[in-house]
């Protein structure tokens, strides 16, 4: 038991010595992974339709009379 409250003395040690971000910079990095994800995810279904719709012509072209 002793060695587990030496643990978290210094974890507690260790993390008096981070610089923790402001509250604007932690709002900034969020505003900017929301736009990327936003962007990444309208990218990513305009490709995902693109590729569906030109398998279903290739397949309509190989059997044009349906599978």
């Amino acid at each position: 038991m002793n060695s587990a409250m030496q643990f978290l003395k210094e974890v507690r040690l260790e993390l008096a010595k981070v610089e923790w971000p402001s509250i604007d910079e932690t709002i900034g990095a969020t505003l900017v992974v929301l736009v990327v994800v936003v962007f990444f995810a309208i990218f990513l279904f305009f490709v995902d339709h693109g590729v569906a719709w030109s398998i279903k012509r290739v397949f309509e072209h190989v059997f044009p009379r349906g599978w």
